[in-house]
């Protein structure tokens, strides 16, 4: 039997008692005081259209109402709790991801709502994880990649010539984003502005515990910052060399490829200043992923997990620009 045929993707009910037994795990707390005592659950209260307030509770305490939407990426959504646990689901079990006109179809809602639901949801998707990477002799890959087009670099000269940056440090005029992984654990990607060495040393160095042994390629972005870990392993892909024992970057070109596919295929049109929410939503289907143990329903309820304390306004999405 489909997941999607649970109770919760269809009925409202069930489905506030869903989003409710993950982040009230405990019983309901108010989010105007922090009271968790003397709550009272309302029952059959029904708002100014008619239609039933479900989830709806009252703090004995500040006497105010309030239901689990409330400081959430749910806050002051008119779509029902069962259809954004449906797009939840969607794009958390699709490997490449979900495009806003298919949540449109898929959820029967307009464009507009399809595109800034799916927008909240990739902000829950973001993770605050601070802990380096790797440590104690593990392996991180780090690499570089490009695509697309920058919204405000050319791509040809006025001859019409492919324009091309020195140093080999990619392509003017495409996107740039740099990935670190783990084998066997967490993936992070950025985006920069410009892969340069500065850039791309202060990633690494936040983001990877210095114990670790750093993977990369022949690129000379990584030479020095390669220095202050226990080992610095490259393969010389200039020289067709991809693998030399335990030393290859393939975990992170991997992560790199479906990003791209996703991109190209999926997205097709996404604005450089959204950029970042969309590197989060592959990073995050990639560190919750099959291997690691967590299948379509767990991935599903990490990401309700992550909609707390997090709001997304319209206009904050709006004024960056759309996809």
């Amino acid at each position: 039997m489909s997941i999607l045929s649970a109770k919760y993707f269809h009925d409202e009910a069930a489905a506030f008692d869903h989003v409710e037994s993950i982040l009230w795990e405990n019983g309901p707390v108010c989010p105007h005081c922090g009271g968790v005592e003397r709550i009272y659950t309302l029952k059959n209260v029904t708002g100014k259209t008619g239609k039933v307030r479900h989830g709806l509770r009252k703090c004995g305490q500040c006497r105010k109402q309030f239901t689990v939407r409330i400081g959430t990426i749910f806050e002051e959504s008119h779509l029902p709790m069962h259809k954004w646990l449906q797009a939840i689901y969607l794009m958390v079990s699709s490997k490449k991801g979900v495009s806003a006109h298919q949540l449109h179809r898929t959820l029967e809602v307009t464009y507009k709502t399809a595109w800034f639901l799916a927008h909240r949801i990739r902000e829950a998707m973001r993770s605050g994880e601070l802990a380096p990477l790797g440590g104690n002799g593990k392996a991180v890959e780090a690499d570089e990649t490009y695509f697309g087009k920058s919204d405000d670099q050319p791509t040809t000269r006025t001859d019409g010539t492919p324009f091309k940056s020195r140093n080999r440090r990619g392509p003017s005029g495409k996107r740039a984003v740099v990935g670190l992984v783990e084998r066997g654990g967490s993936v992070r990607t950025f985006h920069v502005d410009k892969a340069s060495k500065s850039n791309v040393a202060e990633i690494v160095a936040t983001n990877v515990n210095r114990e670790s042994v750093l993977n990369t390629d022949e690129s000379k972005l990584y030479v020095e910052i390669g220095r202050e870990f226990a080992a610095h392993e490259t393969v010389m892909h200039s020289g067709n060399e991809y693998v030399r024992g335990d030393a290859y970057t393939n975990t992170i070109e991997g992560v790199f490829s479906i990003f791209k596919r996703g991109m190209k295929g999926v997205y097709q049109h996404c604005s450089e200043k959204h950029l970042h929410r969309y590197l989060a939503e592959f990073d995050f289907r990639y560190n919750n992923r099959i291997a690691l143990g967590v299948d379509d329903k767990a991935r599903a309820a990490c990401a309700l997990e992550g909609v707390k304390g997090k709001r997304l306004t319209y206009r904050r999405t709006s004024e960056l620009g759309a996809i």
